[in-house]
């Protein structure tokens, strides 16, 4: 038997738990020795053993737990290592390749977002022109405050496009509806519609950065389609100009 940190082991304790059971019943100075039977020997030993002078080194339920889990952890590996070709140094392999994989995963994807329930409207209550939407999104661009920029300059784009007739002013209208019922009506920059539908959307409700390039595209955009003519339904290409009259 073995000694673990000076407490004795279940049966060296036990032996001499009994012993001690027995040493104490009274006999006299020439009387044999006094024996007992197994069960009542070892009743006394459990008696003696329960006493806290063999308990005061017990680990704690804290580390008992914890050595389970490492127990635990050690044979998942074993059984692991021995499944895998090439054994330990194979599931290193396996396990290097699953970390690679999602690492070039969460890079080329970026950091996963939670899609909001329903997205909010593009404007905020207090109405403004394409012209004082602009002048906002250059003030944050001169800041290098690209998010709000970004915002500033797509509003501006769906703003003109109200001003111009070509989309009904309708409150609660998202970034999304927008590019889709103005590329209707200007199927040439329907892809770039999109783009910087996307682009607001990603700064106002999906974390992401915007940079300066971001920028300078949906205003290059905005530059663009004020000078586009828009192709109505069933009316072949109209100017802007007749346009205009038209929403008069």
């Amino acid at each position: 038997m073995t000694v673990t940190g000076g407490v004795p082991t279940s049966a060296q304790a036990l032996s001499a738990a009994a012993d001690t059971a027995v040493r104490l019943l009274p006999r006299g100075d020439d009387e044999p020795p006094v024996t007992l039977p197994r069960d009542p020997a070892r009743e006394a030993a459990r008696r003696e053993l329960s006493k806290r002078m063999y308990h005061e080194n017990d680990p704690s339920w804290f580390q008992r737990a914890l050595d389970a889990f490492w127990e635990w952890v050690g044979k998942l590996f074993d059984a692991a290592s021995t499944a895998t070709p090439g054994g330990t140094l194979g599931l290193i392999v396996v396990i290097a390749a699953a970390i690679a994989v999602l690492g070039a995963l969460w890079w080329r994807l970026g950091t996963p977002r939670r899609e909001p329930a329903s997205v909010p409207a593009l404007f905020d209550d207090r109405p403004r022109s394409a012209a004082e939407h602009r002048a906002a999104a250059e003030a944050h661009a001169a800041q290098g405050h690209w998010n709000q920029a970004v915002r500033e300059r797509m509003r501006a784009i769906v703003r003109a496009l109200e001003e111009r007739a070509l989309l009904d002013i309708r409150p609660g209208r998202t970034a999304d509806e927008a590019a889709a019922e103005a590329g209707r009506a200007l199927p040439a920059h329907t892809d770039r519609l999109h783009g910087a539908a996307r682009a607001f959307d990603d700064v106002t409700y999906g974390g992401r950065t915007a940079t300066e390039q971001t920028y300078r595209r949906i205003a290059e955009l905005d530059r663009d389609l004020e000078r586009a003519k828009p192709q109505l339904a069933g009316s072949g290409t109209l100017s802007t100009d007749t346009r205009r009259g038209a929403a008069g």
